[in-house]
């Protein structure tokens, strides 16, 4: 699924990079290593490399064109980032602007920016380098930023932090160049950003945390962030990433927007999950199933499903 129209917003997703990430053991602990081998026939190999023992991710921007204005849904990781604790991340040299220029949108059309959180991974391209300084890449947006996270990832504030060394320098040199160029708003307690997009509050991951949900004509969809690193929490829904931050919390967040997908027949679109990178959800007892990729026949089988 590279683009698609839901109800009057027009949606495109550009990829920044995809590659072999962490263990499935080390990125989502509380996973026996059974699992992995029972859901091998789906989750092998688009999102699970079970020759090499890694995960494949994916980091990507979904720009929407709503009521004329083009919004962009978090901006990946970014190039020349010093990130030494996040290697798949530091000093990156990306083509990720000729990416967004193929899909018809240069740096100056760009209304609005949504970070659905302010991790290192979906700020990165907040701003690019130019004579030494970090600048907004797209000098004409207003960046949506959570107020929870701005708080959490101020340094001055000195807070403990599950993924402190993955984020170090984040702050920084993704968020607070924006915020000093008078291009921020901070938000909390939910935002319209239109008549088709609402963001809403899904902390846990971070305090932060957010998804974006679209209800157009008879069109659902939500736009989940990082409430899912991989298919396979649809359906362990309770399963954390190592990086979220409230355990509790990201858990009862990612039941409350699956069910809301469910009930409601809406696309999920994660941040990080390759391929189609979309999918419909249906309950399944005390979990969910996937029923179909946006890419697929609906009468697809259940993914999760024996």
């Amino acid at each position: 699924m590279e683009s698609m129209v839901l109800g009057d917003v027009e949606i495109t997703r550009v990829v920044e990079k995809e590659w072999r990430t962490r263990p499935p053991h080390e990125m989502f602990p509380e996973l026996a290593p059974e699992f992995w081998e029972r859901n091998r026939s789906w989750l092998a190999p688009e999102f699970w490399d079970a020759d090499d023992g890694r995960l494949v991710s994916c980091t990507h921007t979904w720009v929407l064109r709503s009521e004329g204005k083009v919004v962009l849904i978090d901006t990946g990781i970014g190039n020349h980032k010093q990130r030494p604790g996040a290697p798949p991340f530091h000093q990156q040299n990306s083509d990720f602007l000729g990416a967004l220029a193929r899909a018809g949108v240069e740096p100056e059309d760009v209304d609005i920016v949504v970070n659905t959180h302010l991790h290192a991974d979906h700020v990165g391209w907040n701003t690019r380098l130019t004579q030494g300084e970090w600048v907004p890449t797209f000098p004409n947006a207003t960046y949506l930023l959570p107020e929870p996270d701005h708080h959490f990832w101020n340094p001055a504030h000195d807070l403990a932090r599950r993924s402190g060394a993955a984020n170090r320098n984040v702050f920084e040199d993704s968020v607070e160049p924006v915020v000093r160029a008078g291009r921020s708003l901070l938000w909390r307690d939910g935002y319209d950003i239109d008549a088709h997009l609402r963001l809403e509050p899904a902390p846990g991951h971070t305090p932060g945390s957010a998804v974006v949900v679209l209800e157009s004509g008879t069109d659902r969809a939500v736009f989940a962030g990082d409430l899912l690193h991989s298919p396979a929490q649809v359906v362990e829904p309770d399963c954390n990433s190592c990086f979220c931050e409230d355990q509790e919390q990201a858990r009862a967040s990612r039941r409350r927007v699956l069910q809301w997908a469910a009930d409601h027949t809406a696309l999920v679109l994660p941040a990080h999950v390759r391929g189609s990178a979309a999918f419909e959800v249906a309950s399944r007892g005390s979990a969910f199933a996937i029923t179909r990729w946006a890419d697929r026949h609906p009468g697809c089988r259940a993914q999760g499903e024996e």
